[in-house]
């Protein structure tokens, strides 16, 4: 009687030892595809964030020569609302705050009291400015953080590049002429962000 108990006892000690065993082998694969995906996703959300600042700083770069000497008749005011919605959220929220405020208002007093003094490569920076300090939260926290922002920034891109490739009398021109080369580099850096973006959403 005695050895039955001790086997039953020994038997219900295996049985409970294989079931915790077999649940903690069940949780470390959970965790393990846990951590696999939060790194994908981490990943993912790394490569946008920084192909949203890639992007930003290239339609500054094509505004600045713009300004300077890119003087083609290509609407460059469009790379206004591209840094709008493109712009990363800690430069945007900077801007949106006194800063851009101050920025803004001593902007508007030149305009008005100043005119002459103002040069006009100065125009876009300053309607820049603008928008963001005055922008209402339907476009700075909604359309600008949806897909609607990035498709808007596509559209941007393709008629920026098409323009340009007009502009510049074909493709091998655009990549050839004076200039050409760094203008259409910016501008294909244009379209990477939206691009990616799209595909993450669709996905």
């Amino acid at each position: 009687m005695r050895q039955s108990r001790s086997y039953i006892a020994m038997k219900t000690d295996t049985m409970a030892s294989e079931v915790l065993s077999s649940d903690f082998k069940e949780l470390g694969e959970v965790a393990k595809k846990l951590a696999n995906h939060a790194i994908k996703l981490g990943g993912f959300g790394f490569g946008t964030s920084f192909l949203a600042w890639v992007a930003s700083f290239a339609a500054i770069y094509l505004l600045i020569l713009d300004r300077t000497n890119w003087r083609t008749k290509i609407l460059t005011a469009l790379l206004v609302p591209y840094i709008f919605l493109t712009l990363p959220s800690i430069i945007f929220n900077l801007f949106r705050g006194e800063i851009g405020k101050w920025i803004a208002f001593v902007a508007v007093v030149l305009r008005l009291f100043f005119p002459d003094r103002v040069p006009s490569s100065l125009e876009m920076p300053g309607a820049l400015i603008l928008i963001l300090v005055v922008s209402p939260s339907l476009l700075a926290d909604t359309i600008r953080n949806d897909w609607i922002g990035v498709a808007i920034c596509l559209a941007i891109g393709c008629y920026l590049l098409q323009e340009h490739i007009r502009a510049s009398g074909g493709f091998r021109n655009s990549f050839t002429k004076s200039h050409g080369v760094s203008n259409s580099v910016g501008i294909i850096l244009l379209l990477v962000y939206p691009v990616w973006s799209l595909v993450l959403i669709l996905l």
